[in-house]
Parts: structure tokens; sequence; C-alpha cells
């Protein structure tokens, strides 16, 4: 068993207070002595305290941003194979997204440390973090067509698109669309978000084939992202 990474989202303005679920899991992560990590100390010190979080808790803060993470991005890893959870926090708005946190999520991905959030309102954003894919640029692709035809067009499309790609499609098509992305871009790295924020929330990383092995039940709403082309 190792920790859980959990990208905390925090309001873009100086009004808004975090949603209580939010301020009571960070209050347990103070009493845990889990890992709270700040991109600036002193602009998360004036947010802490404004959301009404313990001031004791402002001493265990670790710095965590373009200039620190190649210092210490090993050692939060080894943080959460020790089982230690560990709590990612950006000045304002979605950590991982545009942010350093990209590193850190890629990470956890790729040694199967699980990768989580608090609520987020934007599905599309959130499931971008939460890929740890490098997304300096992304395109948004919407919904694949139903249609046969214009949909084997579109996905023919997208093999040859090198930018990180968020597709979307109804739950009941997910099966098919990973069979398609199986035939058309056997090795092509995806993510695959399902259930965000949910109980039942499943983030995955692989190929089409990789994650059809994963699943036993398709029927779910999800966001898939296609990697840049290797």
């Amino acid at each position: 068993m190792s920790g859980i990474l959990t990208l905390v989202p925090t309001p873009i303005d100086d009004e808004t207070l975090l949603l209580p679920s939010t301020r009571d899991l960070l209050n347990k992560a103070f009493l845990d002595k889990d890992i709270i990590l700040m991109e600036e100390i002193k602009e998360g010190r004036r947010r802490w305290l404004r959301y009404g979080l313990p001031r004791e808790a402002i001493e265990t803060f670790q710095l965590y941003n373009e200039h620190t993470r190649t210092d210490i991005l090993d050692d939060i890893i080894k943080s959460l194979k020790s089982n230690k959870n560990v709590f990612l926090m950006s000045d304002c708005g979605l950590p991982a997204f545009c942010d350093p946190g990209q590193k850190l999520v890629d990470r956890c991905h790729d040694l199967g440390i699980k990768v989580t959030s608090t609520s987020f309102a934007n599905s599309i954003a959130l499931a971008i973090a939460l890929s740890g894919f490098s997304h300096e640029r992304f395109v948004f692709e919407g919904f694949i067509p139903a249609n046969k035809e214009l949909r084997t067009k579109e996905i023919k499309r997208l093999t040859k698109q090198n930018d990180v790609t968020v597709i979307m499609d109804t739950p009941y098509r997910l099966k098919k669309l990973l069979d398609e992305l199986a035939e058309r871009m056997p090795s092509r790295r995806i993510f695959l978000g399902l259930d965000l924020n949910q109980p039942t929330e499943f983030l995955t990383r692989g190929n089409a084939q990789e994650i059809l092995k994963q699943l036993k039940e398709f029927k779910r709403e999800f966001i898939l992202i296609l990697d840049k082309i290797s």
C-alpha cells in the first residue's frame, strides 16, 4: 500500500471559501501529519488562514514549485511509497493544470501511486490535471460522432494529431471507443478518468488494450485523453 496524492483546487477569487468537505479533509491531513505542499508559502499561508484552517499547520508546509520540484520530487515519492498521504495546493485554481504539479502527478501514475482530487467544477480541466500528461498545448475534441462513417473518419484523423487531445462520448460507447482506439492507435498512451469526484472514481493510464483488460463495467461517465504521439 502507498499513500495518496490529492490535488486541492482553491477558489481563484479572494472571497469564496473552501467547501466544508475540503476543509474537513485538510483539517484531518494536519492531524494525521500528512504532507501539505504549497506553491508559495506566503500566499498559501494567507489563504489557509482565511479558510479557517489551523494556524499550527503553517509550520509544516513544504514548498513545491518550478524552483524546488527537482530537489524534492524524489523525497515526496519516497513519502508516498511509505504510506504517507500528500496534498498539493497551488496559489489559487487547480494544481497540476499548466502547473509544476504535472510532473508529480506523472511520476505517481508511472509508479502506480493513486492520484485524486477534491471537488472541482470543470471536468475537462480536472481530467487533464489528473492525467499527468505534459499539456503545454491541448485540444478539446468534444464528443466523437455516433454516425459510423463520420466516426471512422474522425478517429482516423485523431491518429495523426500530435497534441494532447481530450475526447468525450456517451457512457454506453466507452467500450466501442476503446476498441476503436486499440485498432487504430494500439501504442498511443491514454488516460481514462471514470466518475470524476465520485466515490466510484477510477483513473488509469496505458494503451487502449491495457485499459480494456482493467475494466469490468463500461457504462460509466468518462473523459478520455490521448497523450502526444511518442
